[in-house]
């Protein structure tokens, strides 16, 4: 029997040519490092369902900022744990909360990084439902709207480069692009997280960030799982309302959705690399069951594959240090 002509495996013999005809490579200038920033000083406390990622006070937060700026990681996304909430969750709107705190900070001690901030209700309500309650369950859609524009508008005030509503409201990408533009804001851009599950992969965050619903669920609003042409609609909806990017959440389970927004949509394309996603890593990897570095580069290339231009990643100041050989 003859051999064929055409070996792929010739061009697998060594790490220079695997190299050399690599499809898909990913850079430190992926990565968005997520960060929740609380009130009070002296505050960083590991997040028990995070591990290696903290709570951060004001004063102690250039400490990571240093090591971000290091790195070369281009982006953070801030998370704020508030002093107060409320029926409406007025503290994601005001100007002494953690989130606008630490867009002043940054932007005043490192300008050149992005700050990305993430725009929703649920931190701020004590219901913790992602807007405004109407019988005790059901979020009124359109009560919520002119509070998240409070909340772009104040975010963009504050010197935020990227507002990220999360809320997946009917409407909230035009409403808070219509805010911005209004206030003389029309330079900063929306990340919207268009395609957003309800998914049981962010257990972890709701308790970093205390935002578990106290009573029911957010299917209401959240996408069913089981649906992916709808992923393309709520895609387009935001971009006719003004989205400058796009993003598909949780990402793991979903690449199938990452790949047909980006075959379908020309807009740069995010995806959040979730907190259940990157627990289930950390506690394998704590077992000694998994290698930690060699499964969490091939998760990111995996990203990448599917159409990912950035990914927000608990695992950006490890995968930063990996790749820069640190």
């Amino acid at each position: 029997m003859g051999f064929p002509i055409y070996r792929p495996r010739r061009l697998r013999a060594t790490e220079n040519l695997r190299s050399m005809i690599r499809e898909t490579e990913l850079s430190v200038k992926d990565l968005i490092y997520p960060l929740f920033v609380v009130s009070g000083t002296g505050v960083k406390n590991e997040i028990e369902s995070l591990p290696g990622n903290y709570h951060w006070s004001l004063d102690r937060l250039p400490e990571v900022l240093q090591e971000i700026s290091e790195l070369g990681i281009p982006a953070v996304i801030l998370f704020g744990i508030p002093s107060y909430k409320n029926a409406v969750g007025s503290s994601a709107w005001d100007a002494e909360e953690p989130v606008q705190q630490a867009c002043r900070l940054i932007k005043n001690t490192y300008p050149e990084l992005v700050v990305v901030t993430d725009a929703c209700l649920c931190e701020y309500t004590e219901h913790g439902h992602c807007g405004v309650l109407e019988n005790g369950c059901t979020v009124n859609n359109d009560e919520t709207l002119p509070l998240l524009a409070k909340i772009a508008v104040s975010h963009a005030q504050a010197g935020a480069d990227v507002i990220a509503p999360s809320n997946m409201m009917d409407g909230y990408v035009k409403v808070m692009r219509e805010a911005l533009d209004e206030a003389g804001f029309n330079n900063v851009s929306l990340m919207a997280y268009s395609a957003k599950y309800a998914s049981a992969y962010y257990g972890p965050f709701r308790a970093a960030a205390d935002s578990t619903p106290s009573a029911g669920d957010r299917k209401g609003y959240q996408m069913d799982p089981g649906n992916s042409d709808e992923a393309l609609r709520e895609v387009a909806l935001d971009i006719e309302e003004g989205a400058d990017i796009v993003m598909v959440k949780p990402a793991l389970a979903f690449m199938d959705i990452i790949s047909r927004v980006k075959e379908t949509f020309n807009r740069p394309l995010c995806v959040y690399n979730v907190s259940g996603e990157y627990a289930m890593v950390k506690a394998a990897a704590a077992k000694g069951w998994i290698d930690e570095q060699r499964i969490v580069m091939e998760t990111m290339l995996g990203f990448k594959r599917a159409g990912a231009k950035m990914i927000i990643t608990y695992h950006a100041l490890d995968v930063a240090k990996w790749l820069l050989g640190k």
